[in-house]
């Protein structure tokens, strides 16, 4: 089967796994946003330096990289980007194994970058900025 084939369901699931993954950091980095003062509080309370650096550097990795996800423009290098800044987060801020709460927060963070190594290895599918350059 033809792998640009808009029907084939490879293609169909590679978009919507990829949607589902970008909306996490896309609304992730407007919510923070929407409460800056929330967040830097978050950033300070795990003792971190600059919560506003944080602030910064968190709404700008997960707005524009879950955009940049969305449209699939360079989908591999954005995924492992944002895979090891949510592994890095979760290490800091979901690392009390004894909280039930945090270490679920952990595991789904884990999940999440199981998600995002699949974009690296496989790509973003036909459904993206990077299909149709290849197709070109």
């Amino acid at each position: 089967m033809n792998q640009t084939n808009a029907s084939n369901p490879t293609n169909v699931f590679a978009f919507v796994g990829r949607l589902l993954i970008a909306a996490l950091f896309i609304l992730g980095g407007l919510g923070k946003l929407a409460a800056p003062e929330a967040t830097q509080g978050y950033i300070a309370s795990v003792g971190l330096p600059a919560p506003l650096l944080g602030l910064v550097v968190a709404v700008i990795v997960e707005a524009g990289g879950g955009l940049l996800l969305l449209i699939g423009y360079r989908a591999r290098l954005v995924s492992l980007v944002l895979a090891a800044f949510t592994l890095i987060l979760a290490a800091i801020f979901h690392k009390n194994f004894a909280d039930q709460n945090q270490m679920i927060h952990f595991l789904k963070n884990i999940a999440i970058v199981g998600g995002l190594l699949q974009i690296a290895a496989f790509g973003a599918g036909s459904f993206s900025l990077d299909g149709r350059r290849l197709r070109a």
